[in-house]
């Protein structure tokens, strides 16, 4: 048997059954519930100078690499000359072998350029000319129409005007009227994190966007509600909190607003009373998702800035993040007994970023699905708790396998909303792409055992819903 060209048209898909599902599924539109690209670049249609900018800049992914191949920070996030840059990145890609970054490079230089020969210190140069050449020829907005980019979720805080996604939304932005639909996710961090540095200056910043003077946390979860009916008439359909691990603690409304009082006057506040708070203030905001019918995102298990040189000289998100190992079953499973008690899980996604919690997660999420809609007197929510695609250090081949396995193995695998981008570059929606191949070759590979019929017209209809049905679906 010979080798295989490189990256062809069957990339990944090692089977004719897996060959025919991704024919189904790489013609369904993009649903990118969760990113981090930044609204005002969209509202601006921002086109990029060169293959850097909108490549390396931002991209911890790539900065994590190349300090392992020992580039020195001056061409990384340093004043280097954006060219060179690109070669440091070129000398490093082409020694990713195995890594995820080798294969989306690739497929964004094929998707994004039609660029097909491989990036190496050699060919560095022909591409950064043809690539630039092409990237003068695409806007923020030509980039979401080449992928069919259907509908992309932002990341922002709850004090932000969303004075873009408004003119986006209104066709009064440079981008004018886009088929892609912009929408804000609320991210309310820094109104649970009592136990960090700028807690106190935060509160007084949301006091003032809110209209609402914070005295207690009674008012806190008012300002904040206030905030969510804004976000949720400019669109918004999700939250998003990034946790360590899941909070429970339960202490007397007396108690928790002498913690308040404490951190807002700068005293410090230990984990006890800080995992009461933050278990009141989760608590009240499922309340307020699930009576809006909007999906709660929970991310768990990044330890973040792990290196303090690092945060002091180049600041957060800069490659300085790691996979936690903390025990979660407990607390996670007590604060959703807790919040299902008080008024109601609402639609929920759990991601982690440690596999070691896909069984706990999948199990736990599993005992809270929708089995009371009848006595409420509403339909039921179709896979309303969900196992989050494979996250950050887990979105390669392997992690994505292990996290699809999981989910049919404890659960429904098509009921799945699938994948999200969770990126910072425009350039990354070939990773749908990479996700919908991995999926195909599971489900083909599965047929072609034997272990579930060649049922074309079932098999379709899963890996079409996984692909965006479901995500449209459970978001709209």
């Amino acid at each position: 048997m010979g080798t295989k060209q490189f990256m062809a048209e069957n990339f990944l898909l090692k089977n004719g059954a897996a060959e025919g599902l991704y024919e189904i599924a790489r013609k369904e539109p993009v649903y990118d519930y969760h990113c981090h690209l930044d609204p005002a670049q969209i509202a601006e249609n921002k086109r990029f100078a060169n293959l850097t900018e909108v490549w390396l800049n931002g991209d911890h992914y790539k900065w994590r690499v190349m300090r392992a191949l020992g580039v020195d920070e001056y061409y990384i996030t340093g004043k280097a000359e954006d060219y060179d840059k690109f070669l440091a990145w070129a000398r490093t890609v082409e020694n990713c072998i195995g890594n995820p970054l080798y294969h989306w490079t690739h497929l964004e230089l094929q998707r994004c350029f039609g660029i097909h020969e491989p990036l190496t210190e050699k060919s560095a140069p022909a591409i950064w000319k043809q690539g630039n050449a092409k990237l003068a020829e695409l806007s923020v907005k030509d980039i979401f129409e080449k992928f069919q980019v259907h509908t992309l979720g932002t990341t922002d805080d709850p004090q932000d005007s969303l004075e873009h996604h408004l003119s986006i939304a209104a066709g009064n932005a440079p981008i004018g009227r886009i088929a892609t639909r912009v929408i804000p996710s609320y991210r309310p961090d820094k109104a649970l994190n009592i136990d960090q540095r700028g807690f106190a200056a935060y509160i007084g910043s949301l006091s003032k966007a809110a209209g609402i003077p914070i005295r207690s946390v009674e008012d806190l979860l008012d300002a904040l509600e206030a905030r969510l009916d804004f976000f949720t008439a400019a669109g918004c359909r999700a939250s998003d909190h990034a946790l360590e691990y899941p909070p429970f603690a339960l202490a007397s409304g007396d108690a928790i607003n002498r913690s308040f009082k404490d951190a807002l006057e700068g005293r410090p506040v230990d984990r006890p009373a800080a995992d009461a708070f933050k278990t009141r203030v989760l608590s009240g905001l499922a309340r307020a998702y699930a009576r809006r019918g909007m999906v709660m995102q929970l991310h768990l298990a990044a330890i973040r800035n792990i290196n303090a040189r690092t945060l002091r000289t180049l600041g957060a998100d800069t490659g300085s993040d790691a996979v936690h190992d903390w025990a979660l079953s407990e607390n996670l499973s007590r604060l959703f007994s807790h919040i299902e008690e008080d008024g109601g899980l609402p639609k929920t996604i759990l991601y982690s970023l440690n596999p070691k919690d896909y069984y706990p997660l999948a199990t736990i999420m599993g005992a809270f699905q929708d089995n009371h809609s009848r006595e409420a007197g509403r339909d039921a929510v179709r896979g309303k708790m969900q196992l989050g695609s494979a996250w950050w250090f887990c979105d390669h081949r392997d992690g994505m396998e292990e996290q699809l396995r999981a989910l049919a193995s404890l659960g429904l695998l098509p009921v799945f909303v699938g994948m999200l981008t969770d990126s910072r570059s425009f350039l990354s929606y070939p990773r749908h792409e990479y996700f919908r191949r991995i999926l195909c070759n599971l489900i083909g590979t599965w047929v072609e055992e034997g272990e579930y019929p060649d049922d074309r017209e079932k098999l379709a209809e899963i890996v079409k819903h996984i692909s965006f049905g479901n995500a449209e679906r459970y978001f709209a």
